[in-house]
């Protein structure tokens, strides 16, 4: 996915949006229609049938603000809308909750225009009071788990939002933020069935992560997206069932979803998956380069599926990180060292792992921004460096990371090997392989990996916990660096290879004497990014902040994987879909032929 040009003025985007909102549809109770896609392949399907996906595993909950979950997440992307949403075909922004908005000249006031037709899955009316409720007391809560406080907060107080009539939000920022848009596709929830749960409601802060267990009856949750939740079978089945009160239609003016029932089965390995497609039991699968030449040859051979190939902008590209946080004080101090993370990227097989585990479907990857994504890469390949063990044995020695004792492993102190856990996800496709590769390779070169596998699920509590020596992990790329600040911001919530950054209070300033000097400059770059309004300004501190990444390595990027998808013949209008990416669900367009 890509976006075709940067973010433009706040004038000519308000004018932009305005104009959309008379093409998509202004009237009162007029729906929303989807059409223009024929370069996609799209064409009017028909109603009814059922599609059935996969979960890597179960819910922790139904409410999505409660569960940091990519499962969770799959789930609530059919459940729920956000304000905006993206175009399938341009990946740029427009109306969905919100049928326009404006900006004010100095880009500091978001006035959004609610549809007045929309109706909650129960029957009751959306209204402004619900988009106020979700910001001011869920995301906006530091308490709930899966919320965005420090994203919705400036000057240390909350961004606020109001309600100035039923169907018009504003909100007031203290400083011009380009990228304030992208982060209106959050997930609105209904205040009438969430307010018992707020501190608004008289609840505690965290007494939102607590709505809407996975045994809830399934009624309670409520959501405006094209399914609602119809039952769900703990450890095997999420079932959706079309959403009645859906507020979109297709170039003719049927109601979308085409779809009757949406089943989500709960298959954890991998490879079982693609059993059950091949047996007919799920419709629609993503994969992996790893998974791609046994199904591509099956479906030459006439199996009744396509598998499709797409360039990713979205897409988490691996990466390994070392904790300079670690709890053994001496691998903490080699792996804060820059010297010693230029000489293990040196080690590290790039090309064998795109040949090997991907099968070449993969290329190499940016440094916090997708080689795709035109509007933000800069081209820093150059920074990769080449496989070179020699070498890098070489710098280690520099180090004076030598084998002192003989036994071939390199010393770290006297009596003290040069020895550390790779932690993986045992249940990934793909992990184990790349993790058995870097163990090998870095065993040649005197440097000792235990391979500490878990749950793929875990991966992320894991590294926020401090509880690691070296990981395996990945996060996805979006379109605008601003999204992934969390992660690549030091002391952010998720910069969590360098834990001790992280402010003392929530929402606070990050500990930056901390910090080293690489660290502040990438900090001030996207302090200052934030607020600057200027596209070639913003453009100019992004390519800054990925050379600094490029070259001081806060992780180690491994490889770039393209979107590889599988769907049963039994379908139309199939277009490839990440996962959870708010404001992107091709789904209701998908139809049972």
């Amino acid at each position: 996915m890509r976006p075709t040009e940067p973010l433009r003025s706040s004038a000519t985007l308000a004018l932009t949006v305005l104009l959309a909102g008379a093409m998509f549809g202004t009237a009162a109770a007029a729906p929303k229609k989807i059409g223009g896609y024929d370069s996609l392949g799209v064409v009017a399907g028909k109603s009814g049938g059922n599609l059935t996906l996969t979960l890597g595993d179960s819910p922790q909950s139904l409410n999505y603000y409660g569960a940091i979950d990519n499962n969770l997440g799959l789930i609530s992307q059919q459940l729920f809308d956000g304000l905006v949403e993206f175009n399938y075909a341009t990946y740029k922004l427009e109306p969905a909750l919100a049928e326009s908005w404006t900006i004010s000249p100095d880009g500091k006031v978001y006035t959004f225009k609610l549809r007045p037709d929309v109706k909650w899955s129960d029957g009751e009316m959306f209204t402004a009071d619900d988009v106020v409720f979700t910001y001011d007391q869920i995301i906006e809560n530091p308490e709930a788990r899966a919320g965005d406080a420090e994203t919705f907060s400036q000057g240390g107080k909350k961004i606020p939002f109001e309600a100035v009539d039923k169907y018009t939000v504003k909100v007031t920022l203290q400083k011009p933020t380009p990228a304030f848009l992208l982060q209106m596709r959050n997930f609105i929830m209904p205040k009438h069935k969430l307010i018992k749960f707020s501190v608004e409601g008289g609840a505690k802060p965290a007494d939102i992560n607590s709505a809407w267990p996975t045994n809830v009856a399934p009624a309670e949750v409520v959501g405006t997206g094209p399914f609602k939740l119809s039952g769900y079978t703990a450890g095997q089945k999420v079932a959706l069932v079309r959403n009645p009160n859906s507020w979109k239609v297709d170039a003719k003016g049927v109601k979308l979803p085409y779809l009757d029932t949406l089943d989500f089965l709960i298959i954890r390995d991998p490879q079982a998956a693609v059993a059950q497609f091949l047996a007919g039991n799920v419709d629609q699968l993503n994969i992996t380069g790893a998974q791609f030449p046994d199904l591509k040859q099956k479906e030459v051979a006439g199996a009744p599926f396509k598998v499709t190939r797409n360039t990713a902008l979205f897409g988490s590209p691996p990466f390994v990180a070392f904790n300079f946080d670690a709890k053994d004080a001496a691998l903490a101090k080699v792996f804060s060292d820059l010297k010693f993370r230029l000489a293990m990227q040196s080690a590290l097989n790039r090309q064998r792992m795109i040949d090997t585990v991907y099968n070449g479907l993969a290329g190499l990857p940016g440094h916090g921004v997708a080689p795709a994504n035109k509007a933000f890469y800069a081209n820093t390949k150059s920074s990769l460096g080449t496989f070179d063990l020699q070498a890098a044995g070489a710098a280690l020695d520099a180090l004076g990371l030598k084998d002192t004792d003989g036994d071939g492993i390199r010393n770290i102190a006297k009596g003290k090997n040069l020895e550390f856990d790779l932690t993986y996800g045992t249940d990934s496709s793909v992990y184990p392989a790349i993790a058995t590769i870097i163990q090998n390779d870095f065993k040649q070169i005197g440097v000792k990996v235990n391979l500490q596998g878990i749950l793929a699920k875990n991966l992320l509590s894991t590294g926020l916990s401090g509880n690691y020596q070296m990981i395996l992990h990945a996060f996805g790329d979006q379109p605008d660096p601003e999204l992934r600040r969390p992660i690549w911001e030091p002391g952010g919530a998720l910069y969590y290879w360098h834990r001790s950054l992280q402010p003392a209070t929530d929402g606070g300033t990050p500990n930056v004497a901390k910090m080293f000097p690489w660290e502040k400059e990438i900090y001030t770059i996207f302090e200052t990014a934030a607020v600057t309004p200027d596209a070639a300004q913003r453009k100019a501190l992004y390519t800054r902040w990925q050379l600094l990444f490029a070259h001081n390595l806060p992780v180690i990027p491994l490889l770039k994987p393209e979107n590889i998808g599988a769907v049963s013949n039994k379908y139309g209008n199939y277009i490839y879909n990440l996962g959870v990416i708010p404001g992107y669900n091709p789904v209701p367009l998908i139809y049972q032929k």
